[in-house]
C-alpha cells in the first residue's frame, strides 16, 4: 500500500468528496451538511435518495451534464451539489444550466398545472469570483430570483448557493457553529492528525473515521492516488501559473491535466468538468 504523507483524505479531490458525500453509507454526512447549509429555509431533511449523476439533453446533440452529487429529500425536492477546483469563466453560467435538468425532469405529461419542487444548487469552491475578491469577509452568497425594485424574492424554489472557501479561515478554536465545523472540515481534513477536541462528536468522528487512508483496502487506494494526482498537478500548475503571473502558464497546466486524463481513460464530460476545457479544446489535445 502506498505511503501517504496525510492521514485523512483531501475533500477536494473527486474521490474524496464522494467517499464523504456520495455513497450511501455516508449519506447521513450529506444529510447533515445539508440541513446546517439550509436549515434556515429548507425546515429538517429526514432522508435523501442519491440519483444518477449523468444527465441527457431533451435530444441526441444536446450536451450532457455530469453532477458530483444529485439526489433528491423526502419531498421531492432537488439537491445539485458541486465541487470546484479550478477557477472557470463561465462557472456560474455553468451551474444555471444544470439547474434546468432537475427542472425539465419534473415535467408531467398530460394533464400538468406546472407546479415544481424546489432546486437547489450548492457548489463548494476552491477559487473566488473575480467579482467577489475585494469582499474578504464573505464567503457564502444565496442566490434566488428577486424583484429588483422592492429585493424582496419573488420565486422561492431556484436557489444557488456558492461557498468560496479560500475566504474561509477560521482557526478551530474560533469554530461556533456546526456550519463552522462542517467548513472548517471541508478545508482542513487532509492537513489534520487526529480529530480536534472541538470536533468530537459523533457526525465528525464518522468523517475522520471514513476519511482515514489506512482503513482503504488496495483498490480504493489505486483510485485516491489518481484522484489526488489530478488535484496536484492542477493545483500545482496555476498556483505556479498565477505567481509568475502568466496566462499562457494556467492555460498550458490546464491543457497538461486533461491531457493525462486523456490518457487515463477519462470521460470527456469528466475532464469539461475538471478543467473548464471545451469539448472542442480538448478534441485539439487528443
Amino acid at each position: 500500500m502506498s505511503e501517504f504523507a496525510e492521514k485523512y483524505i483531501n475533500p477536494f479531490t473527486d474521490y474524496g468528496f464522494k467517499k464523504l458525500f456520495g455513497e450511501e453509507i455516508n449519506k447521513d454526512l450529506l444529510v447533515d451538511f445539508l440541513n446546517e447549509l439550509l436549515k434556515e429555509e429548507q425546515g429538517q431533511i429526514k432522508n435523501l435518495t442519491y440519483l444518477k449523476t449523468e444527465q441527457l439533453g431533451v435530444t441526441d446533440i444536446d450536451r450532457k451534464a455530469i453532477f458530483d452529487l444529485y439526489c433528491e429529500n423526502e419531498k421531492g425536492e432537488k439537491f445539485i451539489v458541486e465541487l470546484q477546483k479550478s477557477k472557470q469563466n463561465f462557472f456560474k453560467d455553468r451551474t444555471l444550466y444544470y439547474s434546468t435538468f432537475p427542472i425539465r425532469e419534473q415535467a408531467k405529461r398530460a394533464d400538468w398545472d406546472y407546479e415544481l419542487k424546489a432546486v437547489y444548487t450548492i457548489a463548494i469552491l476552491d477559487f473566488i469570483f473575480d467579482s467577489d475578491k475585494n469582499e474578504t469577509e464573505k464567503f457564502r452568497y444565496d442566490v434566488k430570483l428577486i424583484e429588483t425594485e422592492t429585493h424582496k424574492v419573488f420565486y422561492d424554489k431556484l436557489t444557488f448557493i456558492y461557498l468560496e472557501m479560500p475566504k474561509f479561515t477560521k482557526t478551530v478554536e474560533e469554530l461556533k457553529t456546526r456550519f463552522d465545523k462542517w467548513l472548517f472540515v471541508i478545508k482542513n481534513l487532509n492537513k489534520l492528525d487526529r480529530v480536534p477536541d472541538k470536533l468530537k462528536e459523533q457526525i465528525f468522528e464518522k468523517v475522520f473515521e471514513t476519511a482515514e487512508i489506512a482503513r482503504f483496502t488496495p483498490e480504493q487506494v489505486r483510485s485516491y492516488e489518481d484522484s489526488l494526482k489530478y488535484y496536484r498537478d492542477l493545483k500545482n500548475s496555476l498556483d505556479t501559473a498565477k505567481e509568475e503571473g502568466i496566462i499562457e502558464g494556467i492555460e498550458k497546466g490546464i491543457e497538461q491535466v486533461a491531457k493525462e486524463m486523456l490518457k487515463s481513460k477519462e470521460s470527456i464530460e469528466k475532464i469539461i468538468q475538471f478543467t473548464g476545457l471545451t469539448k472542442e479544446q480538448i478534441g485539439r489535445l487528443k
